[in-house]
């Protein structure tokens, strides 16, 4: 596959295109008086909010209704860990989640709360309430999370300069999801053992080893990299070579996995040893793929040849 492919496949794509209109529901809100307890601004993996020494983290995901449709229980398990994800991804510790769960027919909401209820013994993390409507027209899931923090990432604070470095568990399988690519470097492993390995965040977190993450979601490797520097207003150049991949993907489908252990990060070269080290010693790849850039438009380089992904000083994904 050519570059120029790779660039038209990952601008159309629906895990990114859909967060265009995001920035409509944020104007609105930004005529909302604001606590002066509240320390991050929209576009953000979680709000966070200064309290009593420590940072409360606070975060919503709303599962896409095609995926929640057609695999109930996979959407619920990946409620779950998305929004654990989200806490991890700055800098925190996930403490309890809430749901709002619609339903049209009892089967789905039965698939749904198992596959909630698998996530949350996997990531040792308590549902403790919400809301349920068992007669909605369609089926869907939201869930909240509720985390804390002494030290936070931030995925609106990139430098120019910066490294962008991809940390990902290549011991995994192929997702299996019929609606999404995905990649799950969870099944078949203890509890200890994958939060351990997110628990590097919160260690980079604190140790001031890094300041800047963001998770590996529905947007894909490079929708992850280009969400940050668009909200960071930066740009980036991200090395397609340097990407690994499991032998089982194309690269146009990894470059749009929802990794289940995925995150990038803009390091400081004084510190990209000790962040690798963080990685490596618990068996994580993690490796430079790019660069944070002045020029605020996402360049693409791939066996030679050099294409504009985004340029965010004429097009936006979200418009944050």
């Amino acid at each position: 596959m050519i570059l120029k492919d790779i660039v038209d496949q990952i601008r159309r794509y629906p895990g990114i295109t859909r967060k265009r209109d995001i920035h409509h529901v944020v104007e609105i809100l930004r005529n909302v008086d604001t606590s002066s307890q509240i320390v991050t601004d929209f576009g953000e993996d979680a709000a966070a909010i200064s309290y009593d020494g420590h940072y409360l983290l606070l975060a919503a995901e709303g599962m896409w209704p095609k995926f929640v449709k057609a695999e109930p229980y996979a959407a619920g398990k990946a409620a779950v860990m998305a929004s654990v994800n989200d806490i991890y991804a700055m800098g925190g510790k996930p403490l309890a989640l809430v749901n709002v769960l619609s339903a049209s027919r009892g089967e789905d909401y039965k698939l749904i709360m198992e596959g909630v209820q698998k996530g949350c013994q996997k990531f040792r993390v308590p549902m403790v309430g919400g809301h349920f409507n068992p007669d909605s027209e369609e089926t869907s899931l939201s869930v909240s999370i509720l985390g804390t923090a002494r030290k936070l990432l931030r995925s609106t604070n990139a430098r120019e300069g910066q490294k962008i470095v991809l940390a990902v568990d290549l011991d995994g399988t192929d997702g299996k999801c019929k609606s999404v690519f995905s990649w799950d470097a969870n099944s078949g492993k203890t509890s200890s053992y994958i939060l351990e390995r997110l628990d590097i965040l919160r260690y980079l977190a604190e140790e001031g080893i890094c300041q800047t993450a963001k998770d590996v979601s529905n947007g894909g490797i490079l929708g992850t990299v280009s969400l940050l520097c668009e909200c960071s207003r930066k740009g980036g150049v991200v090395m397609l070579d340097k990407i690994p991949k499991p032998p089982s993907f194309n690269l146009l489908d990894w470059l749009k996995a929802f990794l289940s252990y995925g995150f990038i990060l803009c390091v400081n070269d004084p510190c990209l040893s000790a962040c690798l080290d963080s990685f490596h010693r618990k068996g994580i790849f993690a490796g430079v793929v790019g660069e944070v850039l002045k020029e605020r438009q996402i360049v693409l380089q791939f066996k030679g040849t050099k294409e504009v992904l985004f340029n965010f000083d004429r097009e936006s994904i979200t418009g944050i």
